[in-house]
């Protein structure tokens, strides 16, 4: 399905306009004309990239500013931004690799923070016996804050059955929950328990929820000069500064669509009755439907979903995703059309 502008709570095709339920930006930043304006001031004060290594002798103010606003934000010690979330976890991957001996991963975990060599969370359901060995060793487990295809944050209380001879480094992906989950709506990360483990690090995609192309390294103080000594980080370009000046002139346009999204998910799950086919919270943005048929069902009555093959997991995925910009006859127009 190509469109022709950019999509909205409606996609342009060459011939018709649809109603459109996809996507991942959940605020509704990137079609926004208030978070636009505020994106082409950056552009006339920062121009629309700077394509220079963050090391290099001229640094630009606004990625202090915008990663001091971060980690203020995501209440960790340091945050440091790079062009991409994909970045942000191959890179931090990379450099845990140098060190620890062994990776897991929870199910459904994004191949952004998916180490080649990585070994399954779960077996059966229980964790495996060479993760509950009093063997004294570094190990890395990494997992999304929402992996793909479900709708709940994880419970990390299954960090407290590890021994205490494991040297815990835990990788969390915010990607899916940074911008509209957590009380703040910054994610889960800070309310993340550290007494089981030795050290936790935050990497996120902020093109979601956030709007803005970009992704960030979170942790200790320690680590993250560590990740900004490393070879990727220093020959890399930064994302683009005029970004990350909109992001610090917006505050009041973040919270108000975060409101609205509220608003939106109150409105869709008020009185409705949906069958098991649907995984859904009513205080999440995504609803899945395993129903092969759904898409199509939806499809011929001109509302489009997201619908396409992900590797992780290997099934077709078909997701409903409301977004702040919906209006109340954009998501009458859907619920009766699941119903």
């Amino acid at each position: 399905m190509d469109v022709i502008k950019a999509p909205n709570d409606k996609i342009s095709l060459i011939d018709k306009s649809v109603s459109y339920f996809g996507g991942t930006s959940y605020l509704g930043l990137a079609t926004l004309p208030e978070f636009q304006d505020e994106v082409i001031k950056g552009i006339r004060k920062w121009g629309t990239a700077y394509g220079s290594s963050r090391h290099a002798n001229v640094k630009l103010s606004v990625f202090k500013e915008a990663e001091k606003l971060l980690a203020s934000q995501l209440n960790t010690e340091v945050c440091v931004t790079v062009s991409s979330g994909m970045l942000a976890g191959k890179l931090v991957l990379e450099y845990l690799a140098q060190s620890s001996t062994r990776f897991y991963h929870y199910p459904n975990t994004h191949p952004a923070i998916l180490a080649p060599n990585s070994l399954p969370l779960y077996i059966e359901n229980s964790l495996p016996p060479s993760l509950l060995t009093n063997s004294n060793e570094d190990i890395v487990i990494c997992a999304d804050a929402v992996p793909t295809a479900t709708v709940n944050t994880i419970d990390f209380s299954f960090l407290e059955t590890i021994p205490k001879e494991k040297k815990v480094t835990l990788l969390v992906d915010e990607s899916h929950s940074i911008g509209i989950t957590g009380e703040a709506g910054m994610g889960i990360f800070s309310s993340i328990p550290t007494k089981h483990i030795k050290k936790k690090i935050l990497v996120s995609s902020l093109g979601k929820a956030m709007g803005l192309p970009g992704g960030i390294i979170a942790g200790n103080s320690s680590f993250i000069e560590d990740i900004k000594a490393t070879i990727m980080f220093s020959t890399a370009s930064g994302m683009s500064p005029a970004y990350l000046e909109a992001y610090l002139q917006s505050a009041d346009i973040y919270k108000a669509q975060q409101n609205k999204l509220r608003t939106n998910l109150d409105y869709f799950f008020e009185g409705l009755q949906l069958d098991n086919t649907f995984l859904f919270n009513t205080k999440y943005p995504n609803i899945y439907n395993f129903n092969p048929e759904f898409y199509e069902s939806l499809l011929k009555k001109d509302i489009a979903i997201t619908h396409f093959n992900y590797p992780t997991p290997k099934d077709v995925l078909s997701r409903i995703v409301l977004s702040a910009n919906h209006t109340t006859a954009d998501i009458d127009l859907l619920k009766k059309a699941i119903i």
